[in-house]
């Protein structure tokens, strides 16, 4: 969240002269382990940080969206399936 925060006038600039899309790629490896089974206390305590970070991906996602920057939240293996659906949208709605 540091780093979106420091770039979001940039990226809020950049977005006034053109159409921005910004693509995250999600962890498969953390989101699957996030999602496992703990069983030691250790493990909670990965499960948790895991969890926040992928919630804090999530919110990156939600900062960009209200100041009007498409942003794409995607497994590697999803991207050009993603990708695609957006274009079309953006297509649908005029703005290309």
């Amino acid at each position: 969240m540091y780093a979106l925060e420091r770039v979001l006038p940039l990226l809020r600039k950049i977005n006034t002269f053109h159409l921005l899309v910004v693509i995250f790629f999600e962890n498969t490896e953390i989101r699957d382990f996030a999602r496992s089974k703990v069983e030691t206390l250790e493990d909670i305590y990965h499960q948790t940080v895991a969890q926040k970070f992928l919630a804090e991906k999530s919110q990156m996602v939600q900062v960009l969206n209200q100041y009007g920057i498409q942003a794409v939240l995607t497994a590697p293996e999803d991207l050009s399936i993603n990708t695609i659906n957006k274009y079309l949208e953006l297509k649908s709605r005029g703005l290309i």
